[in-house]
């Protein structure tokens, strides 16, 4: 049960910005005002709409070389995503231990691992997927939860909420919870665990290897 969460959490962390619903016809168009000025849920719809219509220019290019996707994403949702600072909770008390270098090590490797593994997912999915919620800030809020559901196929949809800060650049995605269970918390405990048996760099090592980050908790006895 817990790694078909993780594949959904990987995939829906790559992916979930594109399979959110579409503006509405009146809202103002992707670059028409600066990310500092958006709100939390507009910067998911602006950036899900930039790169759906990017995937839809070309899909069938995409589904055969998923590798594409990753300059897509690093255009249009790598801005909206504080990876230093997910990283950072995923890591938690070894983030503090960890050297300078292990530390981009880390972030570089977490995020080309998840692309790597899941990039076919990606391609997959479609506008009206997910429904995102309008979320309402006040003035000098540092913080906001994006509610959004995503259907599926068969069955209740899924609650998929997104965790976002201010950050200078406007605001940022730090972490997904799905159906309750928290990406960032999730993976922390994986790789603590490794971590404590082996080292941080042998965490690095295995997702520089191109290792699906849900592995990595097969050798310190946890998942199934």
């Amino acid at each position: 049960m817990k790694r078909s969460i993780h594949v959904a959490a990987a995939a829906l962390v790559a992916a979930g910005w594109l399979i959110a619903a579409p503006l509405p016809a009146d809202a103002a168009p992707a670059g028409a005002q600066s990310a500092a000025q958006e709100s939390p849920s507009q910067v998911i719809e602006t950036a899900a709409n930039g790169l759906l219509n990017a995937l839809n220019a070309d899909r069938q290019a995409y589904r055969n070389n998923p590798a594409k996707v990753e300059a897509l994403v690093d255009q249009y949702i790598l801005p909206h995503v504080d990876t230093q600072f997910a990283a950072q909770l995923v890591l938690g008390r070894y983030w503090r231990s960890a050297t300078p270098q292990q530390r981009d090590r880390f972030v570089n490797a977490f995020y080309h691992s998840m692309l790597n593994n899941y990039g076919a997912a990606i391609v997959q999915f479609t506008s009206n997927t997910l429904k995102v919620y309008p979320t309402h800030v006040s003035a000098g809020t540092q913080n906001a939860t994006v509610r959004t559901q995503m259907a599926r196929t068969s069955g209740p949809p899924i609650s998929v909420n997104y965790y976002m800060h201010m950050t200078p650049e406007g605001w940022k995605a730090w972490d997904v919870v799905i159906d309750g269970v928290s990406y960032v918390k999730s993976y922390r405990e994986d790789f603590g665990s490794q971590i404590a048996q082996q080292g941080i760099d042998s965490v690095i090592n295995r997702l520089e290897s191109g290792e699906k980050p849900a592995n990595i908790a097969r050798t310190s006895g946890r998942g199934s």
